[in-house]
């Protein structure tokens, strides 16, 4: 009998055990590393937020997203939700980012992007203008308002001609009083 090919298999499916062994580990290693760097991202992410709001106001925060990212505005704020939701991910070691996002609750994207629904955008000018609105409602100080009023007096008065010729004699005044009592 013939133990040679017997031996050089047995060699063989033992080798691929350890092979696999170690990949698992690596694989392990790997997730956790994702995990930890996702996790790290979430919290200078939201240290980030923080400031934008405080220096550009809450408007900036998405066009400082699309300019300094490169994942999307949804893959940050999942990060960020994982760092504040986790305080410590050495728990979740051995989990991957969608086990650990479906864990706590955090909605993730489909993958195929055929499932996705779509979203109608504004476009640019009337988000802008939603903005300034936002802005302009905040109570802001003395110094602050007189100086919007003093910055927009020039748009008001390139702008209040396209709206006035629109309303009847009649709403004109009206309208030039609501304009009066909300301008900034």
């Amino acid at each position: 009998m013939n133990t040679a090919p017997v031996t050089t298999a047995v060699a063989e499916i033992n080798r691929l055990h350890d092979e696999a062994k170690r990949c698992a580990a690596a694989s392990r290693q790997a997730l956790h590393g994702a995990l930890v760097a996702a996790w790290q991202a979430g919290q200078l992410l939201s240290l980030e937020r923080k400031r934008v709001f405080h220096t550009m106001g809450p408007g900036a925060w998405l066009f400082w997203l699309k300019a300094n990212f490169r994942g999307t505005a949804r893959t940050a704020q999942r990060y960020m939700r994982l760092a504040q939701c986790v305080g410590d991910v050495a728990f979740l070691q051995g989990m991957s980012l969608r086990q650990v996002y479906a864990r706590l609750g955090i909605a993730t994207e489909p993958k195929t992007p055929g499932k996705r629904r779509l979203r109608h955008t504004l476009p640019a000018h009337v988000v802008l203008a939603n903005k300034l609105v936002r802005t302009l409602r905040r109570a802001p100080g003395a110094e602050r308002g007189e100086a919007y009023r003093r910055d927009l007096r020039t748009l008001y008065e390139k702008l209040r001609p396209w709206f006035e010729p629109m309303a009847a004699p009649s709403e004109t005044v009206n309208l030039n009083a609501s304009v009066r009592s909300n301008r900034p």
